[in-house]
């Protein structure tokens, strides 16, 4: 039965956090969600009754899908709140405005203040956040001032009316908790410093203050100070117990565009980011199909001029991974470090998930398409002549030092062709040697299907590394073909491909597609290899020292085991017993027969 394309996008979903919308069929937003996990989620409203009725509506009228994926719970929580704002979906609670999250305000102002806000006031000031509940920000707010003796009195501290002892110290002063600012008697570099290392702290960056914190508590324990030694330490403590830090956002990040790019032999999948007030209002991904081998920054430059245009985007800026010149009124900016380098990273990232997606997808719907582009991408990363359609794998494998064998796995199509796999039994070698042991299976191999006119694989992949791939080469050497068909190593450890007469080693992306099928080869070898000797291992688990004695057949052996039960017996009787039990004939040459082992 045919899937549906919603059906195929929800089964090939990442399982990482992030925010999903379900569209209807006139494309209107009409849910968003968050999710820990993308995929589970989102599985759960397609393979399970529901309950509530309004759920099982929403679920009919679904006819697509978009997500953002994202890198923590939290930050799916706070885009979640900024695109319900933004769409206000029919089937979603909908979220005022004067109910939104708090931030952290550093004061711009002479002795700054630092608070909790849900107002973000363009006046200089620093803004940090948001923050998903007033338990973390107060948490936060309770460290920094158990820390620094900062004011939290909204007094205008200006040097005029300091100078003029205009205020009074109040109890905060008295108790401990403020140095009383408003009467001069903190040094104002002093308290820019308290307020450096808390921007820190804010920000997720405790080094400074730990180093502080340690230095200080060092010096008491040298004074003698044992009692202020003891509360830096509890503040020390304090620092390092606590992280927390959102970074989906930036408040001073605001009508900005971001565009990314990631892309493979035919096709370009270009993300895109639409960011307003901080945060997060729009994602939307494209693939673009590859005409005559266009660069990243020819798709690109198309993508941006089509969807600036589509989503009528007025940004004055835009993010890039590289340089690209759009104009003289769009400004260019190509991150580097910081949280405009996070938005482009996690731009990137969402990129990166789509054409994972599209692969996934493409297997179920389009098989074809898939081997074409996986060979096509095999020739491009193995630096073949030819797309390697038909690859085969060697292992060799002996237990404990006996019993040599080697395997052969065959793969057409990027998948495995069973009914060709084949066993050998080592015959020229003697014991565990298995660069000659390599060396023979090969020649074996390629022997019989050259002289019987079957077609030769387009890949050799050896299992090992320079000196297995070398014995190889030697047997296509003798063979003449050598430079007809390509052979490569991978080695175990960090799974090196090796190349004859290269020492170097070239390694692949962990998560490319061609390691993934270099890996499945290498492991169906050894799978393939461990079943002969599992076999090897029963036979001769039933082996019997009798089976080698001449007269002993199984109906003998079984009537001695009968009679004497063990070998150990059978072998110690006497030889009264053995002509009673066998005849005497029979019964003397055994006896005799079984004195000799």
């Amino acid at each position: 039965m045919k899937k549906s394309p919603i059906e195929i996008q929800f089964k090939t979903l990442p399982t990482d956090p992030g925010v999903y919308q379900f569209f209807d069929k006139e494309d209107t937003v009409i849910y968003v969600g968050k999710a820990k996990n993308l995929k589970r989620r989102v599985t759960s409203y397609f393979t399970k009754e529901h309950d509530n009725a309004k759920t099982r509506i929403l679920v009919r009228k679904i006819h697509r899908m978009e997500h953002i994926v994202v890198p923590t719970e939290v930050d799916a929580l706070l885009l979640e709140n900024n695109l319900i704002k933004k769409y206000r979906p029919r089937y979603n609670i909908l979220l005022k405005d004067d109910k939104t999250y708090p931030w952290i305000c550093i004061k711009k102002e002479r002795f700054p203040r630092v608070f909790s806000t849900r107002k973000v006031i363009r006046d200089g000031s620093d803004y940090y956040g948001p923050y998903p509940n007033v338990k973390t920000v107060y948490t936060l707010l309770e460290l920094i001032r158990s820390l620094y003796p900062i004011r939290t009195c909204n007094y205008d501290l200006s040097e005029e009316k300091v100078l003029n002892q205009q205020y009074k110290v109040c109890l905060e002063y008295h108790i401990g908790n403020c140095q009383a600012p408003c009467v001069g008697k903190v040094d104002e570099k002093i308290y820019e410093d308290y307020i450096a290392e808390i921007r820190d702290i804010i920000k997720g960056n405790f080094r400074r203050s730990l180093t502080q914190f340690k230095n200080q508590m060092e010096n008491h324990a040298d004074n003698m100070e044992f009692e202020r030694a003891q509360q830096i330490k509890e503040k020390l403590e304090s620092l390092e117990n606590y992280q927390a830090k959102s970074t989906v956002v930036n408040p001073k990040i605001t009508n900005v565009d971001v565009f990314t790019i990631i892309s493979d032999e035919s096709y370009g999948y270009v993300n895109f980011f639409q960011v307003a007030f901080g945060s997060i209002i729009r994602s939307h991904t494209v693939e673009i199909k590859k005409k005559l081998e266009e660069t990243d920054k020819e798709l690109l430059s198309l993508a941006i001029v089509d969807l600036r245009e589509r989503f009528n985007s007025q940004s004055t800026e835009i993010y890039l991974p590289f340089e690209i010149d759009l104009g003289a009124k769009i400004k260019v900016t190509v991150p580097k470090l910081g949280d405009k380098r996070k938005l482009v990273a996690l731009s990137q990232r969402n990129a990166k998930f789509f054409r994972l997606e599209r692969f996934k997808q493409m297997k179920i719907v389009d098989p074809e398409r898939h081997v074409k582009r996986l060979m096509n991408q095999m020739k491009k990363d193995l630096r073949l002549n030819e797309e390697p359609v038909h690859i085969e794998c060697f292992d060799n494998s002996n237990i404990q030092g006996t019993s040599p064998t080697a395997a052969c796995v065959v793969f057409r199509h990027g998948k495995p062709f069973k009914k060709d796999y084949r066993h050998f039994k080592i015959k020229t070698v003697d014991g565990p040697d298995d660069f000659a042991s390599m060396e023979e299976v090969v020649h074996r191999r390629y022997k019989r299907l050259f002289d019987e006119g079957q077609s030769l694989p387009q890949l050799i992949v050896i299992d090992g590394g320079k000196g297995q791939l070398s014995s190889a080469v030697k047997s296509l050497d003798r063979l003449g073909l050598r430079g007809k068909i390509a052979i490569i190593g991978i080695a175990k450890r960090l799974e090196e491909i090796y190349y004859p007469g290269d020492s170097i080693p070239m390694y692949l992306d962990k998560k490319s597609e061609t390691l993934k099928v270099i890996q499945q080869l290498r492991n169906e070898a050894h799978r393939f290899g461990l079943a002969l000797h599992r076999n090897i291992r029963s036979k001769d688990a039933l082996k019997s020292p009798l089976d080698g004695v001449e007269g002993i057949g199984p109906k003998t052996k079984e009537l001695l085991l009968k009679e004497f039960k063990s070998l150990k017996r059978i072998k110690t009787a006497p030889e009264d017993e053995m002509v009673k039990l066998l005849g005497q004939v029979k019964g003397v040459k055994i006896y005799k027969k079984l004195k000799q082992l």
